[in-house]
């Protein structure tokens, strides 16, 4: 299995994504964990808390609209696993999210810019977890 990298792509990416961080910390003194805005989206404390979480997923989920507007063109999106390991793999992020009190955007983004111990804790185990994972696939499952 082959990867391509795209430094600019990711780049761009990497920059909005820590641009939104900081904006929602600056506006509204909240960490961007994009788990913890779409949980606030379906169970919402008051209305002004959902008219934000909204409009941020609805920027999250209208993002290829905004490439096809620079690029000329939808992303490539390759998905080289099928729809039930999708399902799988979904729900062993959700038991860690839960687990570990936040996800990667929240504590790996976010709380490492603040050197929070346990956000680094947790983006360290995100980041071994994650290496051994594609080891184990790639190079002992031979997937």
């Amino acid at each position: 299995m082959e990867t391509s990298f795209t430094p600019f792509a990711s780049l761009a990416g990497g920059l909005l994504i820590g641009l939104a961080a900081v904006l929602l910390m600056a506006t509204r003194g909240r960490v961007f964990g994009a788990t913890g805005i779409l949980a606030g989206f379906i169970s919402p404390s008051s209305s002004s808390d959902w008219a934000w979480r909204a409009a941020l997923l609805a920027g999250m989920v209208t993002g290829p609209l905004v490439y096809l507007g620079v690029a000329g063109e939808f992303p490539a999106i390759e998905v080289p696993v099928s729809t039930p390991m999708m399902v799988i793999g979904g729900l062993i992020v959700g038991m860690g999210v839960t687990y570990g009190s936040g996800c990667t955007s929240g504590h790996g983004v976010c709380g490492l810019a603040r050197i929070s111990p346990r956000s680094i804790v947790a983006t360290l185990t995100f980041m071994a977890t994650t290496g051994l994972t594609v080891y184990l696939v790639r190079h002992v499952m031979g997937g």
